[in-house]
């Protein structure tokens, strides 16, 4: 296509940043004519074309939400949120205990972050506060048994994880690891006791699940976020933030859902809605 070298304007100048062009320099570029020629100048908020030109069979790099997605977990908590309820009856009424839950393990996630420990101190919290700081000893022993009752789950994989897990790893055609948020002993004490350990290439586990650690969880297994497929039972925390960033994700809602993570959800061309996790292999 051409002849010999060809010396291309020198107003362009192509970024040495991740797939971004992000200004023009007087500096000539050399191309030889076997090299494929593209050169897209963009703004650098939209992404670089080609980096969305992934298709699912590129995808190399599959991971996966733990609690509500590979094992059962918001059910437990909403259990003892009933019980906390019932033990602070003579303070308040049920629906007042909880709304002043979820506003105090709101105010806390900054400085607690996510997991069962950090729910254990926003329950002494909001008992404090509820009852007018007249809390006996008694009723402080029991909120303390309440949540560590949450660090021993049993950790069991939901109906057909297993199953799934075991054809991907089979195929051997990716990379699999647990992907999650919370509090890291917690979370792995959970995956040790689920036996789902040996189908996975490592545990991570996050404060939280941003478009950066979804970064850098790509950086660590050496992808493109186009290679990537997220799965998960959260829209917001799952799935929403895999898409922006040109990612793949799978989203299995699970039959409750924490008030936390509640989002408007809409539909995605990168976005695949499953019913089951038996499904998943089916649709790669």
């Amino acid at each position: 296509m051409f002849a010999g070298k060809v010396r291309l304007p020198t107003w362009i100048n192509r970024c040495s940043h991740e797939n971004q062009v992000i200004g023009c320099q007087l500096r000539p570029i050399l191309v030889n004519k076997k090299m494929l020629m593209r050169f897209v100048l963009k703004d650098k908020r939209r992404t670089f074309a080609g980096r969305n030109d992934m298709t699912m069979t590129d995808i190399s790099l599959i991971a996966f939400d733990a609690d509500d997605t590979l094992w059962e977990c918001q059910t437990y908590f909403e259990e003892v949120e009933k019980e906390y309820c019932r033990l602070l009856s003579p303070y308040a009424p049920a629906d007042e205990i909880s709304k002043a839950l979820f506003a105090t393990e709101t105010a806390n996630m900054p400085l607690f972050g996510y997991g069962s420990k950090a729910f254990i101190l926003s329950l002494l919290e909001n008992a404090a506060r509820v009852s007018g700081e007249q809390l006996t000893a008694e009723e402080v022993t029991k909120i303390i048994g309440l949540g560590k009752s949450l660090l021993r789950l049993p950790g069991k994989p939901i109906e057909g994880v297993e199953k799934t897990l075991k054809v991907l790893h089979e195929s051997e055609k990716y990379h699999l690891v647990v992907f999650t948020k919370g509090e890291l002993l917690d979370q792995e004490s959970k995956f040790n006791r689920s036996g789902l350990r040996p189908y996975f290439e490592d545990i991570i586990v996050v404060s939280d699940k941003t478009e950066e650690a979804y970064h850098h969880l790509c950086h660590q297994f050496g992808v493109k976020v186009g290679q990537l497929l997220m799965v998960g039972n959260s829209f917001r925390s799952d799935i929403e933030p895999v898409l922006k960033l040109g990612g793949w994700a799978a989203h299995i809602p699970f039959h409750t859902v924490w008030q936390h993570e509640v989002v408007e959800e809409y539909d995605h061309p990168h976005l695949l809605r499953l019913k089951e996790f038996v499904q998943l292999p089916d649709l790669l």
